[in-house]
C-alpha cells in the first residue's frame, strides 16, 4: 500500500517560513518524480513545484520562484518543500503527489499517488 502524509503546515505571519515534509511508503522514491500543488479557497488546484526522481532538475512556479525550494531524500524516502518570505495569497492546503514515470510535471494528472494534504495559513 503506498501512502504519502504530508506535514508541517500551520499558522505563519507574511514573511514567515514553513517547511513541509511528505514522508512516502510503498514505493521506492528514486524511482519517482515528486510534486507539491495548492488549493486555496474557492480556487483550483494549481502546481507548486516538481523535482525530477534524480533530484537533479527542480521546478518551481512563477508565484513561488525565488521563495520556495522542493528537495527530496531518496535515503529517507521523502520530499520537502522550503518556503520562504510567505503571503497571505500563500495560504491553501498543499498536497504532495508523486509521478511513478519519474519526470515531476506541472500537471496534476500526471501523478499517480496523492497525500491527503496539510493547510498553510499565512496572516498576521
Amino acid at each position: 500500500q503506498v501512502t504519502l502524509v504530508e506535514s508541517g503546515g500551520g499558522f505563519a505571519q507574511p514573511g514567515g517560513s514553513l517547511r513541509l515534509s511528505c514522508q512516502v511508503s510503498g514505493l521506492d522514491l528514486s524511482d519517482y518524480g515528486m510534486g507539491w500543488f495548492r488549493q486555496g479557497p474557492g480556487k483550483e488546484r494549481e502546481f507548486v513545484a516538481a523535482i525530477r526522481y534524480s533530484g537533479r532538475n527542480k521546478y518551481h512556479s512563477h508565484s513561488v520562484r525565488g521563495r520556495f525550494t522542493i528537495s527530496k531524500s531518496n535515503t529517507e524516502n521523502a520530499a520537502y518543500l522550503q518556503m520562504n518570505s510567505l503571503k497571505p495569497e500563500d495560504t491553501a492546503v498543499y498536497y504532495c503527489a508523486a509521478d511513478e514515470r519519474g519526470l515531476g510535471n506541472t500537471d496534476p494528472r500526471d501523478y499517480e499517488y496523492w497525500g491527503q494534504g496539510t493547510q498553510v495559513t499565512v496572516s498576521a
